[in-house]
């Protein structure tokens, strides 16, 4: 299968999955922009997400709130996994180890969760 097909393929799959076909287009490629489920906007043929800047915004504002999120995001992803290993530990040790990994991980997500509401 030729690079456009795939390309095609994958927007076909995106519409399928629920995103938004916009009328914007990537200032990189000029391929079209979709609107995910999440409210992210993605380039298929660039195949990397698209932060939109509206006139008069500054810059930095969209970029934080996007960093914040993916932080956000990391930082559940990691009290799931600390979780399901403490949920099999039988170490008291090393139960007490991850027990402090968790509560500066809760602690993190409280401050960019903070950090958030003045952002937003």
């Amino acid at each position: 299968m030729s690079s456009d097909e795939e390309k095609i393929r994958s927007m076909a799959d995106m519409l399928r999955s629920g995103a938004t076909l916009t009328d914007l287009s990537c200032p990189a490629c000029s391929s079209p922009i979709f609107r995910m489920k999440d409210g992210t906007f993605w380039c298929a043929q660039c195949e990397k997400r698209v932060i939109i800047v509206k006139e008069g915004e500054h810059v930095e504002a969209p970029i934080q709130a996007a960093t914040l999120r993916t932080l956000e995001s990391t930082l559940l992803a990691k009290i799931g996994e600390i979780e399901a290993r403490m949920k099999v530990e039988s170490d008291v040790e090393e139960l007490g180890r991850l027990s402090k990994v968790m509560a500066m991980l809760l602690e993190d997500l409280e401050k960019v969760r903070k950090i958030g509401v003045y952002t937003t």
